[in-house]
């Protein structure tokens, strides 16, 4: 079954639908599930699929492509094993003549990049398939796939050759939500409470097949011990190939990311380059945009900034998770994570990661703020501060287009939040800052998004316009 993916399923079914050729991109990270959704929901209308082989040959490949389409095809194929990708197509467009169905015929190439080995001329070849005989046929789709984000849209996407503007779609494949974390747990009978869901969601992020290996029965304590501080756990190995598996020296792109890591509100693009001791040049833009595509880091500038002032973040949760708990700990096999999550430096870290997923879900809060039908920005803002006003940041604002601004607070409580003397000073100056150094004219909404709610006393009622609770991502 698939879980969620509305939006997805609907942009396929229109795809397969459709009376004229198709090629579509998909882009995914790597586990996020992109296999399977397109394998499982497009399963009645697929002829072909093949997936490319990690770090294999050329001659590899031809071998595999040729065994694949035997296996596959209802027909004799009296061919032999092809000595180029220019064969390998033919051998394929031979099979699609075969087929007399008038209904859309799927042809799925997974892990595309990895097909396109040194010299192998790999994409020449595709290029020559899909402008000399795909894109003449109407009951055609062939959809096209790789956790390399930034192969994909550099060779594909952005191709100034022969597939200039040929992708007729662009898929991309994200990770669960909360609600369709909760979805997915259900349907394998996995029953935990919302607020553990969140708790695992800091861990692993929406990626289904990190989630795939939570069983039935555990608790979430006894799960994180065995997944992620176990010697055998997955996501005890997993950091170490998960870049390797998408970028050629992927040593930059982890020195980029740890890094980050180490400063959770971001940085400069100058800042990054210094603190990871790159040189700076198009090489390193080069990385940022890769792993930006490829959804392990995020961009944004600050409200009221200008472009030059953009800011990238770590966004990947479950590397986040790694490098702050499962790198520094040893191997064992139970009450690590019991130990962890009891800790004051737990309650700090799982603060921040909440505002990570406040930040990941700005959708779901505009429903229920109900300002989903008004248009606004999500961003954040900072200040250094003067000589009236003190440093102030604040963790998200929504600057809406009826002259309203959220100014929102994210806490992550384990019960109800108190709003104290103190704290309602705070966050008054902080408003104050805002409105005073930005110099705006809407209405500022104080806004507070918490686990639990809000005990009310007169700091809360006279201060808090609006307030919503994690109740809001399920």
């Amino acid at each position: 079954m698939i879980v969620g993916r509305e939006d997805i399923k609907n942009q396929l079914t229109q795809k397969v639908a459709s009376k004229q050729p198709e090629l579509i991109a998909i882009l995914g990270r790597r586990r996020v599930g992109k296999t399977f959704t397109v394998r499982n929901f497009l399963a009645k209308d697929m002829v072909f699929q093949f997936t490319g082989l990690y770090q294999g040959i050329l001659s590899e490949h031809l071998s595999r492509f040729h065994t694949s389409l035997v296996n596959q095809s209802k027909y004799k194929l009296n061919k032999p094993i092809p000595t180029s990708w220019f064969e390998a197509f033919d051998l394929l467009i031979t099979y699609l003549e075969k087929l007399k169905s008038s209904k859309k015929k799927v042809v799925f190439l997974d892990e595309f990049p990895w097909m396109a080995t040194n010299k192998s001329r790999f994409l020449t070849a595709f290029t020559d398939f899909w402008n000399s005989y795909g894109s003449t046929r109407n009951d055609l789709m062939v959809i096209i796939c790789g956790s390399s984000a930034s192969w994909m849209i550099n060779k594909v996407l952005r191709n100034k050759g022969g597939l200039h503007n040929r992708v007729t779609g662009r898929i991309d494949i994200k990770p669960f939500t909360l609600k369709e974390t909760k979805a997915f747990l259900q349907s394998k009978n996995i029953i935990i409470s919302d607020i553990d869901i969140i708790k695992l969601y800091m861990m692993m992020g929406g990626i289904p097949f990190y989630l795939e290996q939570l069983q039935k029965g555990e608790s979430l304590v006894q799960g994180i011990d065995r997944i992620c501080f176990s010697q055998t756990g997955l996501l005890r190995t997993e950091y170490g190939e998960l870049l390797a598996s998408l970028f050629n020296e992927s040593e930059k792109h982890t020195q980029i990311i740890e890094t980050l890591y180490k400063r959770p509100q971001g940085m400069l693009r100058e800042e990054v380059i210094k603190k990871s001791g790159l040189t700076s040049g198009g090489g390193t833009t080069t990385i940022l945009e890769e792993l930006e595509a490829s959804d392990f880091i995020t961009s944004f500038v600050p409200y009221g900034n200008k472009a030059k002032d953009r800011i990238y973040k770590l966004k990947d949760y479950y590397i986040r998770f790694y490098l702050k708990y499962i790198k520094p700990s040893k191997p064992s096999k139970s009450k690590v994570w019991e130990k962890i999550s009891n800790s004051s430096s737990y309650i700090s870290w799982s603060g921040l990661s909440y505002e990570n997923i406040c930040l990941d879900h700005i959708d779901e809060i505009k429903q229920a703020l109900k300002i989903d039908g008004i248009h606004s920005e999500a961003g954040g803002w900072h200040a250094r501060g003067n000589d009236d006003f003190s440093g102030a940041q604040i963790d998200l604002l929504l600057d809406r287009a009826d002259n309203v601004i959220n100014i929102c607070e994210i806490k992550f409580y384990n019960s109800e939040f108190l709003i104290t003397s103190d704290y309602a000073k705070k966050l008054r100056n902080k408003i104050t800052a805002f409105q005073v150094l930005t110099k705006t004219r809407k209405a500022l909404f104080p806004t507070m998004i918490t686990t639990y709610g809000l005990i009310e006393n007169k700091h809360s009622t006279g201060l808090v316009q609006q307030s919503i609770t994690m109740d809001s991502f399920f």
